[in-house]
């Protein structure tokens, strides 16, 4: 009984091994170039047995030979809970550090600096710059001050009228139209200091709005008693000025994507390459190896971590081999696409590359999950390569997506403004060219591509 037990235990140790070396391949699978390198480094730092070559030629982060079997040493020091750290993790000299990220400033950072400048020097300035400052504080995302003039007054404990002065001097800062208190007022700042606030324009910003969001430009016409096209020239004037004049401010840094493959055409063909310009490349370290001389309970540890160390390089090794083979299907699927544009891509699902490679659909969407791919025209998403057979020609062949949404672009964009096409139309013209789509497809394409219905493209 006691042996079957003693096997039972061993069997389920190593299940569990086995789960867990699994689970950290599919995460491996799945992270960016950029995710990729910071697990390297992670992993780096917490097993001793791998070292850490960076393509840039950084010298390792710790010197072989000698000195590094103190090192060892006093790592089972540490582990028997002495709690002296090894020394290769305190040289100074080795120590890297990330540049601090440049600071964008805010739409408040931007307006009290303002404030600052123009209250300043005169008798009763710390006061006004006092309301100034809540001022600033009460204004929304948009540069809006959405809290009432008579709270302003009752929290700073001044006359309705001297908020009202204050506000007037801050609606003069930059940008634009901050500092309103509704779409109208801060349109009309914007027309007024372009030296457009006049006429029609004038009109349709304190009366129309309404109308104009809802494009019935007759109306507006037969109201102001003016012809529909100069309704439409005015509409136009209005529609280039900014409804939001802060949302330009405290904006996160931009991130910077890094192409996780490289796809370029050669004389065979395009070829691809999994980009690995910035990722560390590990090794195990010959020292390790050498465990001989080191009491029992260190040389357990070292030989876990050498195993831990081994699964790792070959998940980093795997998930560079299941990328190529993807991406090298997606290619042989899409050549169209790749030499004459979005227009001619393919209907091909994340199952149809799956059954080609004799790979688990899960696998693909782990390749291509959070990556992109570097073309001779750009850099694009891999999974926006994937597309829904969501529609069919009459001969019953599947046409993907975004043809049928560039056939749309396509009509839109060479219809006759005064009669632009209606979604019924964009049916029949899309069945003219062997694409059946039904009308209400047909609107969610025109929508997904930010295209107004044919009511509100009129132009007059």
């Amino acid at each position: 009984m006691k042996n079957i037990e003693q096997s039972l235990g061993m069997n389920l140790s190593q299940h569990l091994a086995m789960t867990m070396q699994l689970q950290q391949a599919i995460e491996i699978l799945q992270l960016s170039a950029q995710e990729l390198c910071a697990t390297i480094e992670k992993e780096y730092l917490e097993n001793p047995v791998l070292e850490m070559d960076y393509p840039s030629g950084r010298r390792e982060l710790y010197e072989q030979g000698g000195p590094a079997h103190a090192g060892v040493r006093a790592l089972a020091d540490y582990l028997d809970g002495g709690g002296k750290q090894p020394a290769y993790f305190t040289d100074e000299d080795e120590r890297q550090f990330d540049a601090p990220a440049p600071l964008h400033a805010t739409l408040e950072e931007e307006l009290l600096e303002q404030v600052n400048f123009t209250f300043k020097g005169e008798h009763g300035a710390e006061k006004e710059r006092a309301v100034a400052t809540f001022l600033v504080g009460s204004l929304d995302s948009r540069g809006y001050l959405t809290l009432p003039v008579a709270e302003v007054a009752r929290a700073m404990a001044c006359s309705e009228a001297e908020v009202l002065r204050i506000l007037a001097v801050i609606q003069g800062f930059e940008p634009a139209g901050v500092g309103a208190r509704d779409l109208a007022e801060c349109l009309r700042l914007q027309a007024q200091r372009q030296g457009i606030y006049d006429g029609l324009v004038a009109a349709i910003i304190d009366r129309h709005l309404d109308a104009v969001a809802a494009h019935r430009l007759k109306e507006i016409a037969a109201a102001e008693h003016v012809r529909p096209a100069e309704v439409q020239m005015a509409v136009d004037i209005v529609r280039r000025l900014n409804p939001k004049p802060g949302s330009a401010y405290g904006a996160a840094d931009s991130a910077y994507i890094t192409p996780d493959v490289i796809i370029r055409k050669g004389e065979k063909g395009y070829e691809v390459e999994v980009e690995e310009a910035g990722v560390p490349q590990l090794h195990i370290s010959a020292l390790y190896r050498q465990s001989d001389t080191f009491d029992k309970a260190t040389q357990k540890y070292i030989a876990g971590r050498l195993r831990a160390a081994a699964w790792l390089i070959n998940s980093i090794e795997q998930r560079r081999t299941t990328i190529r083979r993807v991406v090298e299907e997606i290619v042989r699927r899409q050549t169209a696409y790749f030499e004459k544009g979005p227009a001619f891509l393919e209907p091909m699902t994340m199952k149809d590359v799956a059954d080609t490679i004799g790979v688990h659909e899960s696998t693909v969407s782990r390749a291509v999950a959070n990556k992109y791919a570097e073309l001779p025209t750009g850099v694009i998403a891999l999974r926006s390569l994937f597309t829904a057979r969501s529609a069919r020609t009459e001969t019953g062949e599947d046409v993907a997506a975004a043809k049928a949404k560039s056939a749309i672009e396509r009509f839109i964009k060479g219809e006759d403004p005064k009669k632009p096409l209606s979604d019924q139309k964009l049916c029949t013209l899309l069945k003219a060219e062997g694409i059946a789509l039904s009308r209400r497809t047909v609107m969610k394409y025109r929508e997904q591509l930010g295209y107004d219905s044919s009511v509100k493209r009129k132009r007059y």
